[in-house]
């Protein structure tokens, strides 16, 4: 078949969370089918990105997002403010093109799907990378005014857009089984099915023998709300009494993109803020503990399943694991308040056995459940329905 995919960012390379997933979309969807790409190019690094994505037999075509500040005049409309950064009228035009020559087309991300509205004759795949509009109705609840007002209108027009969306494509796709109840009660009656993210196991090996005694880590993209709330709220709360039971224990944050309340950090004692690196692994096997300190969060979190691979004892809250849907106590350790946070940390840090165990149970847990080839299969199944429409 022939496959438009479309997506918020060039899907290359996996190197942050949602360029995981597409990349391991159009990977596997090329190996029988041709696939042509529309997607935001956010920077030099995308457009580089998509040279060797045409290197590698991709058709793609990349487009600049809006500015946000372009995006105000829609606070006075019922448009989501999302549809304003990622709107296009040229990938629209693209769009159209490429679609009237494709056997399906398949948005990934509810802000693409836009641009599958006007192709009913076209078989179309809405993949939700998370329900973007429960993300802001979660930053409403975490917020004041007047960012509570901003997201909570926010929540209510992508959420009649998802709506729409759903209702128009032929097939939904939810990452977790807790996305997909989200979604039915929500959104009840269009078909819905679970494509879980993976893990590469080849990539990601444990390496017992390089942790560092009391290194903790963190990896995310640092401009990220969740992930920021979440390093603020592990630095003021449960770091320093970490530090007083734990001497010499630390806290390396790994991402790109750090803001500049995320660089403050690093003014902390026991705080460094890496920026982006080459190579997340390479922080995660100097790693005695990785912390998924998320406060606000759904979806699969690609930052646990990764470290968990590696066999590393994980500390999370319920919103950071809850997609993992391993076993509290078994696969990693959950606190939502910051004496369990610190309890747990320091437990791990104090007793390298008992880390070392955890560590092991959680490899042997994505080995067993997060293979991408296993989590890829419901595609196959999505293809083959549609391609008997």
């Amino acid at each position: 078949m022939k496959i438009l995919f479309l997506s918020q960012r060039v899907p290359y390379p996996p190197n942050r969370g949602d360029k995981i997933t597409t990349w391991r979309l159009v990977e596997r969807m090329q190996r029988d089918h041709e696939v042509r790409i529309l997607a935001f190019a956010h920077d030099q690094a995308d457009e580089d990105a998509a040279k060797e994505l045409t290197k590698k037999g991709f058709e793609i075509a990349t487009f600049a997002p809006r500015g946000k500040l372009a995006t105000l005049p829609l606070v006075l409309t019922r448009t989501p403010l999302t549809l304003g950064v990622f709107g296009s009228r040229a990938l629209q035009r693209k769009a159209d093109e490429w679609i009237a020559d494709s056997d399906v087309a398949y948005a990934y991300s509810s802000s693409m799907g836009a641009f599958l509205l006007p192709h009913a004759n076209t078989p179309r795949v809405m993949h939700f990378a998370e329900l973007d509009s429960d993300k802001w109705l979660q930053y409403a609840q975490n917020v004041g005014f007047p960012m509570r007002w901003v997201y909570k209108r926010e929540y209510e027009t992508l959420h009649a857009f998802e709506k729409e969306v759903a209702h128009a494509v032929d097939e939904n796709v939810l990452c977790t089984p807790l996305e997909k109840s989200i979604f039915e009660e929500r959104i009840p009656g269009p078909s819905a099915i679970v494509m879980r993210n993976g893990v590469d196991l080849a990539q990601y090996t444990p390496a017992y023998d390089k942790a560092e005694p009391g290194h903790i880590v963190f990896v995310g993209v640092m401009n990220y709300y969740p992930n920021i709330e979440g390093c603020q709220w592990f630095c003021d709360e449960i770091l320093p009494a970490v530090r007083s039971r734990v001497p010499g224990a630390r806290l390396s944050i790994v991402g790109s993109h750090p803001t500049p309340e995320v660089q403050r950090l690093a003014e902390r004692d026991g705080v460094e803020v890496t920026g982006f690196v080459d190579e997340p692994r390479d922080w995660l096997e100097r790693a005695a503990v990785s912390v998924a300190p998320l406060r606000i969060a759904r979806g699969i979190q690609n930052k646990v399943l990764e470290a968990m691979a590696m066999g590393l004892p994980v500390v999370g809250t319920t919103s950071a694991t809850q997609g993992v849907e391993g076993a509290p106590g078994r696969d990693f350790l959950v606190a939502d308040d910051a004496p369990g946070q610190i309890d747990a940390v320091c437990d791990l840090l104090r007793d390298s056995t008992r880390a070392r165990a955890l560590g092991e149970r959680a490899r042997t847990f994505v080995e067993q459940h997060y293979d991408w080839e296993v989590c890829l299969k419901p595609l196959d199944q999505i293809l083959a329905k549609l391609q008997r429409k």
